[in-house]
């Protein structure tokens, strides 16, 4: 996918990666971006930075994103890129508050449905589409210190699987971005996961956003802007007993826990 004279629309994007992602969009030529987060005066500096729109919108309401949706297509035009960026570290573990965990379901998960419950009628109507959604490595390898997270961004990974497969036929195109540690205000917080996630080292969002651009312009469906989490996933799945052993090594190594 080339990005250029493309509408775009980026949930999450008054800072960190979705941010990063918007200056990059842009500098490939977008038409128009819509910046869009829960934090208007966020959005709106974003939309400042690559003459976009900003819009407010709590991810984990439907009729939220229904409403982008609706007003970027009625007002700006069809929308050719959606991503779905926005996303929380909540639910540390089991014992965590069931509050936790059902808001880590509503905005890592169920965002992704909403967008795609609203926009992939549209986009197959006229021919296709694309989404980019944002999971994690912890989606892929799981996460230490992070219950909800971990359990989620699995989720996550298996809604962009099925989406591909259900409607690729239709012109409809997804990728998943699953980094580890981008340094964000969620990265900026000291704790065992944040701790585990940068063990391979954390990577600016500048140079994540120029990797989102490179694979999506080959459409590629799994993008590992650290590309050491593909020899994980290999691991892992050559040996799943003996997988399962060394995170648990590396978890009581991060949480200073004896055998």
């Amino acid at each position: 996918m080339e990005l250029q004279n493309n509408i775009v629309v980026i949930t999450g994007a008054g800072s960190g990666i979705g941010r990063a992602l918007a200056v990059h969009f842009h500098a490939q030529g977008t038409k128009k971006i819509v910046a869009v987060d829960i934090n208007l005066g966020n959005a709106q500096e974003t939309a400042d930075m690559v003459n976009g729109v900003a819009m407010m919108a709590d991810v984990a309401k439907e009729v939220d994103i229904a409403r982008v949706i609706e007003e970027t297509e009625a007002n700006i035009g069809p929308i050719d890129l959606f991503c779905s960026n926005a996303g929380v570290a909540l639910g540390e573990n089991i014992d965590s508050l069931n509050s936790e965990w059902q808001a880590s379901w509503d905005i890592n998960v169920m965002s992704h449905v909403y967008a795609a419950r609203h926009l992939v009628p549209r986009m197959a109507a006229r021919g296709g589409g694309y989404f980019l959604n944002t999971a994690s490595a912890a989606g892929l390898l799981n996460q230490i210190g992070g219950a909800a997270y971990g359990v989620t961004k699995h989720a996550a990974v298996g809604f962009g699987e099925w989406l591909a497969i259900h409607h690729k036929h239709e012109g409809i195109k997804v990728s998943i971005l699953c980094p580890q540690a981008v340094r964000t205000a969620m990265t900026a917080i000291e704790n065992d996961a944040t701790a585990a996630a940068a063990s391979n080292g954390m990577i600016e969002p500048e140079e994540l956003a120029q990797c989102v651009v490179e694979e999506l312009r080959k459409e590629s469906f799994l993008i590992l802007p650290h590309p050491i989490v593909l020899e994980y996933m290999r691991n892992k799945t050559s040996n799943y007993d003996r997988w399962i052993g060394g995170m648990n090594k590396l978890m009581r190594h991060i949480m200073g826990i004896g055998k």
